[in-house]
Formats: C-alpha cells, structure tokens, sequence
C-alpha cells in the first residue's frame, strides 16, 4: 500500500478523490465563475458542501428564500478557513483568474439532488454589486 495524492490545474472543478461517501475535488477559476460569467445558483438539497480557498480571491454569493423571493449576500473567503454551505442554501462562488479551492461533498451529489436558479437581470445586478 501506497500514499497517493492527487491534483488538478485545469479550468473549472475537477473531482480528484471519489469514494462510497464523499469526495474531494479541485475548483479552479473559470468563464462561468468570473464577475462577467455568472449567471445562476445552485443548491446541493441532501448535503453540505465546504469550501477552502487556497490561492486566489473568491467570494461566496448566496441567497435566502423570503416571501418568494432571494435575499442575496456574500462572503469574502480567506485562506485556509473551511466554508460549509448547508442543504439547500442558493450559492456560487466569483473568482479571478488565479483562484484555486479544495471542495468536499457527499460523493452522491449531483443534478439528480440539485437544483440551478438562472438569475434575472435584476439579480445579477445584486449579485455583482456584492462581489
């Protein structure tokens, strides 16, 4: 038996470990994650996700159901603090090009248990304004 590690310098998130349980994966900066790219939430319904920011800037958008509508704030990351967003929490993540993260999720999460929120004009605009 061995030591294994692992890595990931591509764009976007990459699982590097996977088993029964949970997994760990690499999320560098891409498109979709820069201030000019964002475009929707997501929420994980059965699971935490945690984040670690390791180099880079990133902020946590997120958002509450209230009255039918989003509330939205943000969170600045700081290096090697671990962020959990709880089941069912509205979220993304707005990088820079330099950014890398260490993810860790149940290893069942998926679209199956997942939902995505295409963010109005009138959102994104919020959204950007925290970030």
């Amino acid at each position: 038996m061995e030591i294994r590690n692992f890595e990931f310098s591509g764009e976007g998130m990459q699982r590097i470990f996977d088993n029964t349980d949970w997994c760990v994966g690499i999320k560098n900066w891409k498109p979709a994650n820069d201030i000019t790219g964002i475009s929707n939430l997501e929420r994980h319904n059965k699971t935490d996700e945690l984040f670690v920011l390791l180099e880079g800037s990133c902020t946590l958008v997120y958002a509450n159901e209230e009255n039918g509508k989003l509330k939205f704030d943000a969170v600045k990351m700081q290096k090697d603090k671990v962020y959990d967003i709880p089941p069912a929490l509205w979220h993304n993540t707005i990088t820079k090009k330099d950014t890398k993260m260490v993810l860790i999720e149940y290893a069942n999460t998926s679209m199956d248990n997942s939902d995505i929120h295409d963010l109005t004009s009138e959102e994104l605009d919020i959204v950007k304004s925290l970030a």
